[in-house]
């Protein structure tokens, strides 16, 4: 057993990592990418969170997220949205009866500070670039980063070279 233990601060910022089960290329199709973001509006509707930024790719994904005030149950959220796309995907059960659509878990880390989050928003919108599925991070198509261009996050040259707050940066 695992001596892991979650951080579950009160209306926290998250960075998340959410795997498919043995890495499956589940995203690769189109109706699976809506499934899930289906999923994310379903759970946020019941509830709400901010995903200040989010990457979809073929067999896993990066978020982060903030929480409302005095909320921690991002663990009920990711059960929901993984329940919900693992109902609409053929796939094999496992001994317990599970489809065998998601890793078990996910990889969660508390945003400490702006540093903290702006490495982290980076990351998930240079991850497509990092895999080798783009050139540039506005040209892949499950990913908040247009937005976040939009909103001035970034000028519209960057992650067209390795950005140097992400070297050493591995969240896979």
């Amino acid at each position: 057993m695992s001596d892991y233990r979650r951080a579950y601060v009160p209306g926290g910022c998250f960075f998340f990592t959410v795997v498919t089960h043995q890495r499956q290329q589940l995203f690769a199709e189109h109706s699976n990418v809506e499934r899930l973001r289906e999923g994310f509006r379903r759970t946020m509707a019941k509830h709400p969170f901010h995903i200040d930024a989010i990457v979809i790719l073929p067999d896993h994904l990066h978020s982060v997220w903030r929480l409302p005030d005095g909320d921690t149950d991002f663990s009920r959220r990711w059960r929901l949205i993984k329940h919900y796309v693992a109902a609409g995907v053929p796939a094999a059960t496992n001994r317990r009866g599970e489809k065998s659509v998601w890793q078990r878990r996910f990889w969660e880390h508390a945003i400490r500070d702006e540093d903290d989050w702006r490495n982290h928003v980076d990351y998930v919108h240079y991850n497509p670039v990092k895999h080798g599925y783009v050139r540039r991070p506005g040209d892949w198509r499950w990913s908040s980063f247009e937005r976040a261009r939009q909103h001035g996050w970034y000028p519209p040259e960057w992650g067209v070279l390795d950005p140097a707050n992400l070297r050493g940066m591995e969240f896979e």
